[in-house]
């Protein structure tokens, strides 16, 4: 079988972005999406996410998204995403769900159960959603109440008249506690103090992308992006404000049947814990590659000075991996799919310039 220039792993913003420019390029590819229907994890967010919500950060090239209104962001993006496939004419193929990718000499192989497809590189872009992350404390099994992370999210009168602790100092915690202090009582910890700010800049945004930028070229695990932008309150989670939603309280000790403890012996009843608590990398299948680092992530380099990030694995100039790092946060999806295939494009026409950067 004849091998393709690239396999794209994943329909989402960054992969739609990757094909985009692909494609642009004259690049053979394919896209293999792990879902049913298009949209990327848009589709599975919570019903009371709307286009309001997410206004200015699902844009994709050369289209920015629908404008900000009440309807649902998992009903809205998914269908902008299915008319952008078809406009641009990108070959997705789903649903796919890839197993592993191998290596066959100057060749990867990317599997899916039983079907495989032979290309020259991989652009990786599976992104977090499917890896949920919940850390572990003491007693946690012995909780009698309701245990929930950011993607089991059912909305706000799913937790009326229950104590719901929400754990976690991210901008998705931030808006679990605008929504349910005003039907319920609730709590919050975080393991560190939040950063609040008043104004987002772009200098913000580019600080944030550097900061994660550099740790992955150090073949660091990724950090959140909001550790650098810190926390704004929107005009719809004011009213939790008013109500004492924010005043956050350290992380506790340890889980009781009924509630949480805290080192000094303090303790609050809770029927709900709602983990806000990030996600992963869905990088699994790419383990036969030994991409990782000694560090524990995957280091990334840039390709060529018309590439702008850092999108390229070191330990193997065949991968890109976008949504991954920077690019995890939808501030840098785009530009990361149009350094991706640029990235491509120069390992394919030039694999002995690349090969002496590396």
């Amino acid at each position: 079988m004849e091998a393709h220039d690239a396999v794209v792993i994943g329909a989402g913003q960054a992969g739609l972005s990757a094909s985009y420019h692909l494609r642009r390029l004259g690049l053979d590819h394919v896209v293999l999406d792990a879902d049913e229907r298009p949209g990327g994890a848009w589709q599975h967010r919570w019903d009371s996410l709307t286009m309001e919500d997410v206004h200015g950060v699902a844009d994709l090239p050369a289209a920015p998204a629908p404008g900000g209104s009440r309807d649902r962001a998992n009903e809205v993006l998914p269908a902008w995403f299915a008319r952008y496939e078809r406009d641009h004419r990108l070959p997705v193929l789903r649903p796919v769900r890839v197993d592993r990718v191998t290596d066959d000499g100057d060749l990867l192989v990317v599997h899916a159960g039983d079907r495989t497809w032979t290309t020259r590189t991989v652009v990786n872009a599976t992104g977090t959603w499917t890896r949920p992350f919940v850390p572990r404390y003491p007693g946690q099994e012995t909780f009698r109440g309701e245990q929930l992370h950011t993607v089991d999210y059912p909305g706000a009168d799913h937790f009326a008249g229950r104590r719901v602790l929400v754990v976690g100092g991210g901008a998705s915690a931030v808006q679990f506690l605008g929504e349910l202090a005003p039907v319920t009582e609730t709590l919050w910890v975080t393991r560190r103090e939040p950063v609040w700010r008043e104004d987002w800049t772009e200098d913000v945004g580019r600080q944030a992308i550097s900061f994660v930028e550099e740790r992955v070229r150090r073949g660091l695990p990724p950090a959140s992006v909001v550790s650098v932008t810190g926390l704004a309150l929107r005009p719809q989670e004011r009213l939790a404000e008013e109500l004492g939603a924010y005043r956050r309280r350290p992380i506790f000790d340890r889980i009781e049947p009924h509630g949480v403890r805290w080192a000094d012996g303090a303790y609050e009843p809770v029927d709900v814990i709602l983990w806000a608590t990030g996600f992963r990398p869905a990088v699994a299948h790419l383990a036969p590659l030994r991409l990782r680092s000694e560090h524990g992530g995957i280091a990334l380099v840039r390709q060529g000075a018309d590439v702008q990030t850092a999108v390229t694995a070191a330990a193997d100039p065949r991968v890109q991996l976008v949504g991954y790092g920077p690019s995890a946060s939808t501030i840098g999806a785009n530009r990361a799919g149009r350094a991706a295939a640029l990235a491509v494009r120069r390992l394919l026409t030039e694999p002995d310039a690349v090969a002496a950067a590396g």
